[in-house]
């Protein structure tokens, strides 16, 4: 039996009045790797698909600093469960092999732990592009200028890092405020049962999701 899909969704913004604002910003974390993921897979140059994932991580960026500085914006909140639709509805994957490897490693984490998904992400993003920023380093410097207005690779990496700080969002594991021990053991064990991802940028290693974990502690 196939399983139910809606064929249309009507977004109201005012329903995300009542989520605890952490929440919210988490969530809206998720649209913006979502966006990213996306955005660092396979694709032929000038993919349209680039442009419109790139105005989407510029916008969620956007309408989150708005949010932060008024939990009452609703136009923000509108704006974001927009960014949120286009980052979920499949436009974005037009023409391309999307690179999800640090939804990949968050879900065996989430699978270990009871980590906020959102959160884990936070966490797991910028460790992750130190590791492949020079494999990719024309996208996260496209990336860098569009989103957050800086000039190299490198400086969008730690732009995005600075942005997390910003949020309030966690920056280590051990922020996580997981019931489980996040311990050098269990990260073990979510590196060796992590799904690896062959796209672009590259396919890490068992032992690299390992050490990326390690680095998020």
């Amino acid at each position: 039996m196939a399983a139910a899909a809606p064929r249309f969704a009507i977004l109201d913004p005012a329903y995300t009045a009542s989520v605890p604002r952490m929440q919210v910003i988490s969530g809206a974390f998720d649209t913006l790797s979502h966006a990213m993921e996306t955005y660092l897979g396979n694709s032929d140059r000038d993919n349209v698909s680039d442009d419109v994932a790139l105005a989407i991580m510029k916008n969620t960026v956007a309408n989150m600093r708005r949010l932060l500085e008024d939990p009452d914006d609703m136009q923000a909140r509108g704006n974001l469960m927009w960014d949120s639709a286009m980052a979920e509805n499949g436009i974005l994957k037009v023409g391309r092999v999307t690179d999800f490897q640090a939804h990949q490693i968050e879900h065996q984490l989430g699978a270990y732990t009871d980590c906020n998904h959102g959160q884990g992400l936070a966490v797991i993003h910028p460790a992750y592009y130190r590791h492949i920023v020079k494999d990719a380093e024309e996208k996260f410097r496209r990336l860098g200028k569009e989103v957050f207005g800086v000039s190299t690779a490198q400086e969008a990496v730690e732009a995005l890092a600075d942005f997390i700080r910003a949020c309030g969002l966690p920056t280590k594991l051990s922020q996580l405020k997981s019931r489980e021990p996040v311990t050098p053991e269990l990260l073990r064990k979510v590196a060796d049962t992590c799904n690896l991802i062959e796209s672009n940028p590259r396919k890490l290693s068992l032992s690299e999701v390992y050490e990326i974990l390690m680095e998020c502690r």
